[in-house]
């Protein structure tokens, strides 16, 4: 009998043909010490994320009771997102260099202390620079994570970890955006509540990660490559990112400057988390049995009616909430919908340059969305927020329309799998992608 290093090592194999996309090819069942580490992982990573989802509301409202100002306070959102463009790398680099658990540590502990440091330091320019430090190790704790998780997946559970992972990053914003209520933001219990939190993301990793697994990183393809091979979804995850980095950035700030309540706040931005959670997998599905690029018009259109309508709704109101929650349910699986097109362009070997790349992409977009909603609030009205959000995803709309004169979609049965593409993952994230059926 042929030597299976996966029941020599004590995993279950059983057969489930077709499960890993591939053909034949046995379902491996993680070992229980495995399952256990997944587990702890993602346990850190809800705990990372709601941190996230704190803070973030609690700034946008503390940052307009402070009068920061429009345009000063989407630069100071914006310093997020630029953070997070460099964390990568610099993460990339730190974790061959040290190792992953002291990396994690050093950056859970750099992004506890730059959360509490924004109630000592209330001011623009300290909290760009601390925004754009927080954003630097949350990219570098994202890498270290998801470099852990590839390790652990195989071809068949590749697709279900990337879900689940999906799941407990919008899970763990929402709930972190709903602590809001928790606390004034005018005070500093919520900043040392956010500060906690990151801080205790350090005990299920710490314990639970005692091995480092290399770390894989994909070379992104070249610009020129990606406009080439697969335009339409370099598009739409450049115009999403800008979309989505101003949703994240400023729908705390727009609702604050609009006399919404604490509670209205928390409602108003996570209605967008919630829908992202229920579509998501609805509008995959969709996407695997059509033309994907017709399920990516009718989703870009629908984000963009569900933005404009708010203009004729009260915001906060129960009708808004309903609008926020369908304008999630889209924009969020519109980058997966990005993702997914752009791997049914490419070859198997390419996708996770590719896929690297679109994050890189995604991000620019997400520093340009809230500096340009901040201007354009500033200078018009703050409903020019959702003008951006329309903006955006009209302009995917309409190019969708023009490809469709320019060339055919490929056949469905062509079509690689929907994988949910959790928000604001880095280009390691782009190795838990399920490979095309072709070659």
């Amino acid at each position: 009998m042929a030597y299976d290093p996966a029941v020599a090592s004590g995993a279950v194999v059983r057969p489930e043909p077709g499960d890993d996309g591939l053909a034949g090819g046995p379902w491996i069942e993680p070992r229980g010490d495995h399952l256990g580490a997944v587990r702890s992982l993602l346990a850190g990573v809800v705990l990372v994320m709601a941190c996230n989802g704190l803070l973030r509301v609690a700034l946008g409202v503390r940052a307009e009771s402070e009068d920061f100002g429009l345009v000063v306070t989407g630069v100071v959102m914006a310093g997020y997102f630029l953070g997070f463009l460099f964390g990568t790398k610099a993460a990339e680099h730190f974790i061959s260099t040290v190792g992953h658990i002291r990396v994690f540590g050093a950056l859970a502990a750099m992004g506890s202390t730059s959360s509490i440091l924004h109630v000592i330091w209330v001011h623009p320019v300290s909290w760009t620079l601390l925004r754009f430090a927080y954003g630097l190790c949350l990219a570098g704790i994202l890498v270290t994570v998801e470099s852990w998780l590839n390790d652990m997946a195989t071809n068949a559970t590749r697709g279900r970890m990337l879900s689940r992972y999906m799941i407990v990053t919008m899970g763990g914003m929402g709930a972190g955006q709903l602590m809001l209520n928790l606390a004034d933001p005018g005070g500093v219990r919520l900043f040392v509540l956010s500060s906690a939190l990151i801080s205790l993301a350090l005990v299920p990793v710490s314990l639970s990660a005692s091995t480092a697994p290399p770390l894989v990183v994909p070379e992104p393809i070249s610009l020129r490559a990606l406009v080439r091979l697969a335009p339409l979804g370099l598009l739409t995850g450049f115009w999403v990112g800008v979309s989505q980095g101003c949703l994240m950035g400023l729908g705390a700030f727009f609702a604050a400057t609009e006399g919404l309540s604490n509670t209205r706040i928390s409602l108003f931005v996570v209605s967008s988390i919630a829908g992202s959670v229920v579509f998501q997998w609805l509008l995959g599905s969709a996407s695997d049995r059509g033309p994907r690029r017709y399920v990516i018009l009718v989703v870009a259109v629908t984000a963009a009616g569900s933005a404009g309508l708010h203009l004729l709704v009260e915001p906060g109101s129960p009708l808004s909430l309903l609008l926020m929650f369908v304008h999630g349910g889209s924009t969020y699986p519109l980058y997966s919908l990005a993702v997914a097109t752009t791997a049914d362009s490419v070859s198997a070997a390419q996708l996770t340059g590719a896929s690297a790349s679109l994050v890189r992409v995604s991000g620019v977009g997400a520093v340009i969305g809230p500096t340009l909603g901040g201007a354009l609030m500033a200078a018009i009205a703050p409903w020019a927020y959702f003008a951006v959000l329309v903006g955006a995803h009209l302009v995917i709309a309409l190019y969708v329309v023009f490809r469709m004169f320019v060339k055919p979609p490929p056949p469905v049965e062509d079509q690689g799998r929907f994988d949910p593409w959790p928000v604001r993952a880095s280009a390691v994230a782009a190795n838990l992608l399920r490979r095309p059926r072709r070659g």
